[in-house]
């Protein structure tokens, strides 16, 4: 499974009622269109950071100016191509500010880099395509 992680401003019982109200046929995770798994995970409580290169940290906490305690997790199954999905969760979530990190960069992209297709390090946010070419035994 691919995941991306998205860091919004805000509280997260916000966050919560917001994916309550797009998503409302389960919870934890949340379904999105039959294909995508939306979880909230934190630090104390859950995984997040626990496989992350500390170096990734560091570059999340200085694009938000702040360490975060949670965020949100998105599995994304092989079976579908997903980028039109994230790209949607994306507008919704990080509508205030906030930004996204994926698999296949260190880079926290904002919502605008994600709107423009912004290339950072030869990929666009969830490029595991070009990634994979690139990294081909990965």
């Amino acid at each position: 499974m691919r995941t991306a992680f998205m860091f919004p401003v805000g509280e997260r019982a916000d966050t919560v009622s917001l994916l309550d109200r797009h998503f409302p046929e389960q919870r934890y995770p949340w379904l999105m269109d039959r294909a995508l798994y939306v979880d909230i995970d934190d630090e104390r409580d859950g995984h997040l950071f626990s496989d992350w290169p500390p170096e990734e940290v560091t570059v999340l906490d200085a694009a938000l100016g702040h360490h975060p305690a949670w965020a949100v997790q998105i599995g994304v199954p092989g079976r579908v191509e997903g980028t039109t999905e994230l790209h949607h969760l994306a507008e919704l979530l990080l509508a205030h500010g906030g930004v996204a990190m994926d698999n296949y960069s260190d880079h926290p992209w904002t919502l605008e880099e994600i709107r423009s297709g912004a290339v950072k390090d030869g990929l666009h946010f969830f490029d595991f395509r070009t990634f994979h070419e690139l990294n081909p035994f990965t």
